[in-house]
C-alpha cells in the first residue's frame, strides 16, 4: 500500500521533534519523507538551499538549475522557498518554514523543516517532517489529494537534490 504519511523515514525519525513543531498550524498531522546521501552535510544543506531559487521537482513552474545558484545559501529569516516563508534555521542543520498567506489560503496552513543529519563521514541524510492542518470536515478530501501529491512530488525533489549533491560530492579531492 502506498503510505502517504511517510516516505523513507524510520520510525525514530517520524517519533523526534523538528523546529517546524513550534510553529502552527495546531492540532496539525505530520508528514515524512527521508532519503540517504552519499555526501557530506555541507554539501548536501548547500543543495537544500537551492529550494530557494526552484521546487527541484516535476513541473516547468521554475526551472532548476543543475548548478548551485551563487548566493542562495545566504539563508535570512523572511525569505520564501517553495509554499513557505522562512522562519527558522541553522547552517549545515536545518530550513523551517510556514505557509505564507496566499500559500496558506491555497494549500492550508503548514509548517515544514528540512532537516540534514550526519549519517557517516563523507555520508548525511536528509529528512523532511511536514505539518498540515488537521482537515476538517471536506476539507479532508482535499488533505488527501495533497497528501498523495506531496508524497510525489518532495519524492522527486529530494532524489533530485540527493542525485546532484552526490554528483559534487564524487568531484571532491
Amino acid at each position: 500500500m502506498f503510505d502517504t504519511r511517510s516516505w523513507g523515514a524510520t520510525e525514530q525519525e517520524c517519533a523526534a521533534g523538528y523546529p517546524c513543531d513550534d510553529h502552527p498550524p495546531r492540532p496539525f498531522v505530520s508528514f515524512h519523507r527521508a532519503v540517504d546521501v552519499d555526501a557530506p552535510v555541507p554539501l548536501t544543506f548547500r543543495w537544500l538551499c537551492q529550494i530557494r531559487t526552484a521546487a527541484y521537482t516535476y513541473g516547468r513552474q521554475h526551472r532548476s538549475s543543475p548548478t548551485l545558484t551563487p548566493g542562495a545559501d545566504h539563508l535570512a529569516l523572511g525569505q520564501r522557498f517553495l509554499a513557505f516563508e522562512l522562519v527558522d534555521f541553522e547552517t549545515d542543520r536545518h530550513l523551517t518554514g510556514v505557509t505564507y498567506p496566499a500559500a496558506a489560503k491555497a494549500y492550508g496552513e503548514m509548517a515544514v523543516t528540512y532537516r540534514v543529519v550526519p549519517r557517516e563521514p563523507g555520508a548525511s541524510r536528509l529528512v523532511v517532517r511536514l505539518n498540515a492542518a488537521t482537515p476538517k470536515g471536506a476539507a479532508r478530501i482535499r488533505a488527501g489529494l495533497l497528501a498523495f501529491g506531496d508524497t510525489l512530488m518532495m519524492r522527486k525533489q529530494l532524489l533530485t537534490l540527493k542525485a546532484l549533491a552526490e554528483r559534487d560530492a564524487a568531484a571532491l579531492p
